[in-house]
């Protein structure tokens, strides 16, 4: 299960870099020509090395850290129009998939309660 879960979360964190890369570069930029919002995809990166190699520390600041991606698309599904609108949907199924995904490693992968030791 655990390998399950690194192999989901990676390949929704890599698709949510190809998303905004593509969303503000080509695909619906603020400004024709590309945007410097494309940098908010390099905020991405930090995590990824964690995520892929399964490191529980990674899951539990990145399930915080994936919210502002959240937020972001969120906003803009519910105030733009047209194919942002949906570029803005698919950012936000991918960042609560991700945070769904890095819960549920963090809590599977969590350390086993201490034993009491036994009087005997």
């Amino acid at each position: 299960m655990e390998k399950r879960l690194v192999l989901i979360a990676s390949t929704l964190l890599i698709a949510l870099i190809f998303l905004c890369l593509a969303w503000e570069l080509w695909l619906a930029p603020l400004k024709p020509g590309g945007s410097w919002l494309a940098l908010k995809a390099v905020f991405l990166l930090p995590p990824l090395f964690g995520i892929l190699k399964g490191r529980r520390y990674t899951y539990q600041w990145s399930s915080l850290f994936i919210l502002f991606y959240l937020a972001e698309g969120s906003v803009r599904v519910t105030s733009d129009q047209g194919l942002t609108q949906w570029l803005a949907g698919i950012e936000t199924l991918l960042s609560l998939a991700f945070f769904a995904c890095v819960v549920a490693y963090a809590r599977l992968t969590r350390p086993s309660k201490q034993k009491a030791p036994t009087a005997g």
